[in-house]
């Protein structure tokens, strides 16, 4: 579109209407196509000038990469003619190598320059030193100068060495050799100095004191020995390692000095064939060293203590108890000689195992000695020291031969518990009374668990206390219920029609395995497994596993693997919450539910054959419910004896609900009564009530026969209401002469002379007597469901419905026609 045409475009935009050509709207229109025009002009203006400013730039942008390529040309063209000349080459590409072989070969010689002038400084230092040996007697401080100086400069050196990626190891070697020279030999003028000192207060006499003519003596002579290790000690980082690797902490000079003769002492009597040293009797060494702390403590306390605190106070040395503290510095001396001893012992025991249990016990009962009695951390802080035996499990490798030998000794011994005689036999005198009686078998279990674990509660790692707990403890919990299981099946199979016919049980031995003989292998099922499961749960509260449960919760969730082993494997053992946010969990968890469930499951058996045996035996009136009673009393008998309160009563109630419902469908539902049958019944019922009350305790059987005895109470109703005997006696002449009942005929006799068992003893069911009559509760019983409501409260009748009240009703003689 040309200019034309956007002109045109534009008036017939803008003049549309003869109004739009109005001479005020052509002059505003015309004013604003020149303001327009006027701001394009400016537009345009700016425009060219950015655009010459761009071209200008450009082209001194362009000669100036002109002149510095010039300039790099002649450079390069110089450079190549200088390379040329040095090297003698024609071209570059050969001046090149040459060049840089130049530039390694000055590399060397600065090096070289650099070792020389070194070592230079180093001949120097060890001519001073030279002449400072000879000054070792009157000055310390001169004799130490250029110790001190090497000491630093070997230290430089190493850490030179250890960015260099180990360069320079023979310059290393030969300034370590100069400097440990150096240290030897004052060392040893020092140590004789000292020595001299303890020669003359006659050590290592337990109560050797320090006189005061030689307290400066010795306070000189212990102070100069730790002046030459103050290099050595400043340096050390023995506790920043891995932690299967952390370095031991150094003894100090004056400290070795004092542990010598005692050191020599220890390897007279442990070494050789003195009566002393027995492979058999670690404890013979330890119980030495103990007693050296108890010797020597005075000593150290008085005259140790105050030259530490003295010479490494102010210092960073004095937050370490293994430096600043005395006792702990003693310890620190002594140790070494154990360190050897065990060393040298347990390649000896490896073979025995018996040997090598002893011997790591008594070591780990020596560190925590070490740790409670004198308070040893070994500089490590809040970490603790974790003791000799940790150093040889695990940084000497013996904790998977220890283990092994911990796993056979704690499943011989449970071999032999499960294999005594007496095994599976109850328990009446190991716990309450009034618990629950497991069998001997579960209480030893009980106790060669405790035992396990008071053999490893001295471990300090805690990977080797879940490898125990798993390992070994669940273990042997796993064991047991597997035996305990397979007892519960083998009953259950010979109880049944199939297990007697595979396993040949005869009828009699099924009969006495439904009897006290079945209820006693039950109860020591029940029983075991009730036993261990509370013990896990207390073991759950205890600060030790409480400890690794919490040491296993912080691992599990931040780790994938503990101790070897996946979190879901380690949940499986202990606890589905590990690595969850659930804090409610314990380390028995599975272990202690697995226990629960086979209690609940036995305890239902034990009801399950109470309930055959009861409702199977015949409930006849009167001579023949003896043998129900005879069983009751035995069963509830042995029972009360195996069982605590709560699952005895849950037991029996549930037996009493089985004969609560035999009685009501085989008797009270099937039967006709009189005054005199109702009355025998109520007699039977009482007889029961009175068994189960003695056996379990007053209440239960009421409360378990509640129906029944409200059914006996309703179809025992006198005819005529009140108290009066006579017409209670006339009612039932009457009812006799009638025919007599059917409860009468089953019970072989119908005499109303039977005697009638005190209302009291049946509970509140048949607590005193009512004035109401059979004709009138049968009259307001049948009215409408509100008056059989009213009556049936009124009579204390609370479980009968009046659906089964009517039912009831209609079993009496008077009113069954």
């Amino acid at each position: 579109m040309d200019d034309a045409d956007r002109v045109a475009d534009y008036l017939d935009d803008k003049l549309q209407t003869a109004a739009d050509l109005d001479t005020a709207n052509l002059d505003a229109l015309l004013a604003r196509v020149t303001e327009q025009q006027a701001l394009l002009k400016q537009q345009l203006d700016a425009a060219q000038r950015g655009l010459h400013d761009a071209k200008q730039d450009a082209h001194a942008h362009h000669a100036q990469l002109q002149h510095k390529a010039h300039a790099f040309r002649r450079q390069q063209a110089d450079i190549d003619q200088r390379l040329l000349v040095i090297t003698a080459s024609d071209t570059s590409e050969e001046a090149v190598p040459r060049f840089e072989a130049s530039l390694d070969q000055l590399h060397r010689l600065d090096v070289a320059s650099g070792y020389v002038a070194l070592l230079s400084e180093v001949d120097a230092l060890r001519q001073s030193s030279k002449q400072a040996q000879t000054q070792l007697s009157t000055s310390s401080e001169a004799a130490l100068a250029p110790y001190k100086q090497l000491r630093s400069l070997t230290t430089r050196l190493a850490s030179l060495r250890d960015e260099a990626e180990g360069a320079a190891p023979q310059l290393l070697h030969h300034v370590n050799t100069i400097t440990n020279s150096l240290r030897t030999k004052i060392l040893d003028a020092f140590s004789s100095d000292l020595e001299r000192v303890l020669k003359k207060i006659h050590w290592p006499t337990p109560k050797a004191n320090m006189p005061g003519p030689l307290q400066e003596e010795w306070e000189t002579a212990t102070g100069k020995l730790l002046d030459l290790q103050m290099p050595e000690l400043e340096g050390a980082s023995y506790a920043s390692g891995p932690g299967d690797k952390v370095k031991l902490p150094p003894v100090l000079f004056p400290l070795d000095v004092l542990v010598q003769p005692l050191e020599m002492r220890f390897r007279y009597h442990f070494e050789g064939d003195k009566p002393t040293n027995r492979i058999d009797r670690p404890e013979y060494f330890l119980s030495h060293i103990t007693t050296l702390l108890n010797d020597y403590s005075a000593f150290v306390a008085d005259h140790v203590q105050p030259v530490l605190l003295k010479h490494l106070r102010g210092t960073d040395l004095a937050l370490n108890p293994v430096y600043i503290d005395a006792m702990s510095a003693f310890i620190t001396a002594l140790l070494p000689m154990l360190r050897a001893k065990i060393g040298a012992l347990l390649p000896k025991v490896a073979g025995q195992p018996q040997l090598l249990s002893h011997l790591m016990h008594e070591v780990m009962s020596f560190d925590s000695t070490i740790r409670e009695t004198w308070g040893y951390d070994g500089g490590y802080g809040v970490e603790g020291w974790k003791g000799l035996s940790w150093e040889f499990l695990v940084q000497g490798d013996w904790f998977g031969r220890w283990l092994q030998v911990e796993k056979d000794f704690a499943l011989a011994r449970y071999q032999s518990i499960v294999e005594a005689s007496d095994f599976g036999d109850l328990d009446y005198e190991s716990v309450d009374p009034k618990a629950t009686k497991p069998t001997k078998g579960a209480i030893r279990v009980n106790d060669l668990l405790e035992t396990i674990t008071d053999r490893y509660r001295p471990l300090t790692s805690f990977s080797q206390k879940l490898t125990f707990l798993i390992d070994i403890q669940i273990a042997i919990f796993d064991k047991y219920h597997e035996k305990l299981l397979n007892n519960l099946e083998a009953y259950l199979t010979m109880t049944t029609a199939l297990g007697r016919a595979m396993g040949g049980v005869t009828k009699e031995e099924q009969e006495r395995l439904l009897g006290v003989e079945g209820l006693e292998r039950l109860c020591k099922t029940y029983g075991s497994a009730d036993y261990l499961e509370k013990a896990m749960r207390d073991w759950s509260d205890d600060v030790f596993f409480l400890d690794i449960w919490e040491g296993l919760q912080d691992r599990a969730r931040q780790d994938s693997s503990i101790g070897g082993r996946t979190v879901a494997d380690v949940a499986e053992r202990t606890s589905k919450t590990v690595g969850g946010e659930d804090d409610t969990g314990a380390l028995f968890d599975e272990t202690a539910l697995w226990y629960a469930r086979l209690r609940d499951r036995s305890e239902k058996i034990i009801i399950d054959t109470g309930s055959i045996v009861f409702a199977s035996a015949h409930l006849s009136p009167t001579a023949e419910i003896d043998p129900l009673l005879t069983h009751l009393s035995s069963t509830l008998g042995f029972l009360s004896r195996a069982l605590a309160l709560a699952p005895l009563r849950r037991i029996t109630r549930a037996v009493l609900a089985t004969i609560s419902s035999t009685l009501w469908d085989n008797v009270l539902s099937r039967y006709r009564f009189s005054t005199a049958g109702a009355a025998q019944l109520r007699a039977d019922l009482a007889a029961i009530c009175r068994v189960v009350d003695k056996q379990v305790g007053p209440g239960v059987a009421e409360a378990g026969l509640r129906r029944c005895l409200e059914g006996t109470q309703l179809v025992g109703l006198p005819v005529k209401g009140g108290k009066d005997q006579a017409a209670r006696t006339l009612a039932t002449a009457d009812d006799e002469e009638a025919g007599g009942d059917d409860w009468d005929d089953a019970c072989g006799a119908g005499d109303d002379s039977a005697p009638l068992p005190q209302k009291e003893s049946l509970g509140d069911t048949t607590s005193g007597e009512t004035d109401l009559g059979l004709w009138e509760v049968e009259k307001r019983l049948f009215a409408d469901n509100q008056a059989a409501r009213d009556v049936l409260d009124e009579l204390g009748l609370e479980l009968l419905t009046e659906t089964e009240a009517r039912a009831l009703l209609k079993r009496r003689v008077e009113l069954s026609g």
